[in-house]
């Protein structure tokens, strides 16, 4: 059976309500960085059995949380021996703004999963840019690295937009379907 594994970190709920829903259109098993930066032992051999790796963070000023970069540096000893080459990665991140310098942080993914010599996957969706579009389109924010979500900060998880959550099922299934075709 072919594996996807979704890795995030969520400081107030709202990315983790959007990696749930990348892994529900995956089929993917979930781990959670922790407020210390650090993920369960066994979650290691988890990421290092999948065919396809799903990187997922929110952007705070400008970049991914030291969470996600602490998790990152600790990838390290799966660089040295190139345990994860080749395997598909793609990824994703969500800020209070519609645009939040998001994209510098896919980009900041991007490279992690490039170092360690992953094929990267991205959105593959068409942006929703008509005059008619709303929050309530697929791609809406108009994405191609990655997934982009916007998540109000006056609410919780619940207000993110449907569109947003659409694309993000959208995003999950294409991934694993990449993923399908090089295994």
């Amino acid at each position: 059976m072919m594996s996807v594994v979704v890795i995030y970190y969520s400081g107030y709920g709202h990315t983790k309500r959007v990696a749930e829903t990348v892994a529900e259109g995956a089929r993917a098993d979930l781990i959670a960085i922790d407020s210390n930066g650090d993920i369960q032992e066994s979650d290691w051999q988890k990421l290092n059995d999948a065919k396809a790796i799903i990187f997922g963070a929110p952007t705070y000023m400008g970049s991914v949380p030291w969470q996600f970069k602490k998790f990152a540096d600790a990838t390290s000893k799966a660089w040295f021996v190139r345990s994860w080459q080749d395997k598909v990665f793609a990824g994703f991140s969500n800020s209070a703004s519609l645009n939040g310098d998001k994209q510098v942080s896919l980009q900041y993914l991007q490279t992690l999963a490039s170092q360690h010599g992953g094929i990267w996957v991205s959105l593959g969706l068409p942006p929703s840019n008509t005059q008619a579009a709303t929050r309530q389109d697929i791609n809406n924010l108009g994405g191609s690295v990655g997934l982009l979500v916007q998540s109000p900060s006056d609410a919780d998880a619940g207000a993110i937009a449907s569109g947003d959550l659409e694309t993000a099922v959208k995003f999950g299934e294409r991934v694993a379907s990449v993923a399908k075709r090089f295994n």
